[in-house]
């Protein structure tokens, strides 16, 4: 990160497990009044596994939506369109603990 005026450079790091990712194909997301829960799964029918879970507040979900925004909007300048999938049909979606 570049030090702006009156901020200080904030060293990140990352362990090479989180650093690897997880492959998701389906999110679900829940909301309280202070936060909001974002649930990644890779799922592979009949089956899927919890991946990760995101938990941020809803002023950083907002600057995380417009930074999405934006990127997905670099994409397709350079790529060209996506075209969104359907969603799935006929699918109950359960989960469990296991």
């Amino acid at each position: 990160m570049q030090e702006k005026e009156g901020m200080k450079q904030i060293q990140l790091s990352s362990d090479q497990a989180v650093s690897k990712g997880v492959y998701a194909n389906l999110m679900m997301c829940g909301s309280s009044k202070e936060e909001f829960l974002l649930d990644f799964f890779n799922v592979f029918p009949p089956k899927g596994i919890h991946t990760a879970r995101i938990i941020v507040s809803p002023g950083h979900l907002k600057r995380m939506i417009k930074v999405l925004r934006e990127s997905l909007e670099k994409y397709e300048k350079q790529f060209g369109g996506i075209v969104t999938a359907d969603e799935p049909k006929g699918s109950k979606w359960g989960f469990n603990s296991e």
